[in-house]
């Protein structure tokens, strides 16, 4: 669940009958620079993960795939993440004064000694196999192991020659942040809007256009061929066959020169390591590090929910009010209400509440989320006393195909972020959660101020406050037909479908108009009538013997 301490979102991810806090972002000194890590998973052996070109260690927990990644990693180990120096959360770099490969290598060992990891198996992404190389070689007492994946010795041979790089540094001075970088790291997601929204947001996170070049030329330089064959410790060299942004023989490469290295080649052409077959990669690891095959997992299974994100609204002040015994006792009756209310509307809780009391709840119908939320809301302030407030948002969630847990992603922390921008006793929904539930005898009143995006696209999210239900509205069957008759045509059919029980897309697809212009011909039609709803529509159209 969406926990919400001090204005910030944290995630409580349900995975089977587990129930994981992220990891709290932590910094290691690296010399003078300040190196952001985490730490999650509680196995025998400890897995340091060198990322690739860039990355954030809390963006990559929105990327459902990502997070799956992670938490399969953490399954059998310590799992120790950072963000190199220049990227993400650690310290940025002078960008005419570019780090060494020893220099990142060493961010390594001080991640490694801030967590008190006195030897561990790394784990070496895209560009951060360099990194691992070398460290490896250097440090083969304090490296159990080393797993490499769609790495490379030498840049200009495997990954781009010199032409391909001044190429690249061109488009990032012009995209970088847009996503447009997609079609080289994972071709076969540039068609999935949300991955492709998360990316741009992932580079813009990941490193500033100016680090970005930075790190491309710092990168230019890697050559660690006459290193490779002084790597002394187990290695594991994936690589997949047509890999789009490092040549497969970079891998055949690697496992000739590195002692003893077992090769595995898998298919596909995506580079980075969460998209695709994940688990095939993960279960190589596993093997090659445990020497046991991981046990199958969950299946799951990809829907679209609404998420529920409910607060109290100043809980520190009714904290510090009633003191500890009477705040506790507050809060279980709150979970009580709340636990109530959801299973009454058929939705599953996620997670248990937050020392702040803040709840999150997933539901498969946005109408049934909505008068969760307005029951839960009524009770605290008439039965509790307390004001509380709410946020919804629809999107797509990965469930266990028992049901029992949901991974990470982008629609929990909208949900949150919505919640946060709900005045007191307030219900507030995305545009996306009302037009879901058009016709369904809700009322909404639309704020002025919408919730800001970062991806690309839209650059923000109509909100609206949820009012409750709509009063019933009687028409005579007389001023429905007068009324009947300042439809236009296209109003007419529209109507029809509407009675049908069509939705605004369904009916946009029959009659070969797009969305908005069927909106737009349902709030002319509404108001030609006199009613409030699409339900209201309905009823009136069939009364009348019109649908």
């Amino acid at each position: 669940m969406l926990q919400l301490w001090g204005g910030t979102c944290y995630l409580c991810v349900s995975i089977g009958a587990r129930d994981m806090h992220l990891p709290a972002v932590q910094y290691a000194l690296s010399g003078a620079v300040h190196i952001a890590y985490q730490v999650m998973g509680k196995g025998s052996l400890d897995l340091v993960l060198v990322p690739g070109f860039i990355s954030n260690l809390e963006t990559q927990w929105e990327d459902s795939g990502f997070a799956h990644l992670l938490f399969r990693l953490a399954a059998f180990s310590r799992l120790i993440m950072f963000d190199k120096r220049g990227t993400g959360l650690s310290d940025r770099v002078s960008e005419t004064a570019l780090p060494s490969l020893e220099q990142r290598m060493d961010d390594v060992r001080a991640v490694m000694d801030a967590v008190g990891s006195r030897r561990a198996a790394l784990l070496g992404a895209s560009e951060g196999g360099p990194m691992a190389m070398l460290f490896a070689a250097t440090y083969p007492k304090r490296t159990r192991a080393l797993i490499l994946y769609g790495a490379y010795a030498n840049f200009h041979r495997w990954v781009q020659s010199p032409a391909d790089l001044a190429r690249f540094i061109a488009d990032a001075e012009r995209d970088w942040g847009s996503g447009k970088a997609l079609k080289a790291f994972a071709p076969g997601m540039c068609a999935n809007e949300r991955f492709s929204a998360w990316w741009a947001r992932w580079e813009r996170l990941g490193a500033s256009p100016g680090a970005a070049i930075a790190l491309a030329r710092m990168n230019a330089h890697i050559d660690l061929r006459d290193i490779v064959p002084s790597i002394r410790v187990p290695a594991l060299v994936l690589h997949r066959t047509g890999d789009v942004r490092i040549n497969i023989e970079a891998g055949r490469y690697l496992a000739r020169h590195i002692p003893k290295a077992k090769f595995v080649e898998l298919s596909g052409t995506d580079h980075l390591m969460w998209v695709g077959d994940t688990d095939r990669i993960v279960d190589e690891i596993e093997e090659f590090l445990t020497g046991t095959h991981p046990q199958p997992q969950p299946e799951t299974e990809r829907m679209l929910a609404t998420v529920l994100v409910v607060e109290i609204v100043d809980p520190d002040r009714h904290a510090m009010r009633l003191g500890d015994s009477a705040w506790n006792e507050l809060l279980r009756h709150l979970a009580a209400i709340a636990e109530r209310e959801v299973e009454r509307a058929r939705g599953s809780r996620i997670g248990a509440p937050g020392p702040d009391g803040a709840v999150c709840a997933t539901f498969d119908g946005p109408g049934r989320a909505i008068r969760a939320a307005i029951a839960i809301r009524d009770a605290a302030l008439g039965v509790l006393g307390i004001s509380v407030r709410a946020g919804l948002h629809t999107g797509e969630i990965v469930r266990s195909a028992e049901g029992e847990g949901t991974s990470a992603g982008v629609v929990f922390h909208l949900a949150a972020r919505i919640a946060l921008c709900a005045p007191p006793g307030e219900v507030l929904v995305s545009r996306t959660v009302s037009d879901l539930v058009s016709g369904a005898g809700l009322r909404f009143r639309k704020r002025p101020v919408g919730l800001a995006l970062e991806g690309p696209g839209e650059a923000e999210l109509s909100l609206l406050v949820a009012e409750g239900e709509a009063p019933p509205v009687s028409v005579s069957p007389g001023a429905a037909s007068v009324a009947m008759e300042t439809l236009s045509a296209r109003e007419r059919q529209v109507l029809r479908l509407i009675a049908a029980g069509r939705t605004n897309r369904a009916i946009a697809r029959e009659l070969a108009l797009s969305e908005h212009t069927v909106k737009r011909h349902v709030a002319n039609l509404l108001t030609k009538l006199g009613l409030p709803t699409r339900a209201a529509a309905a009823a009136l159209a069939g009364r009348i013997g019109f649908a």
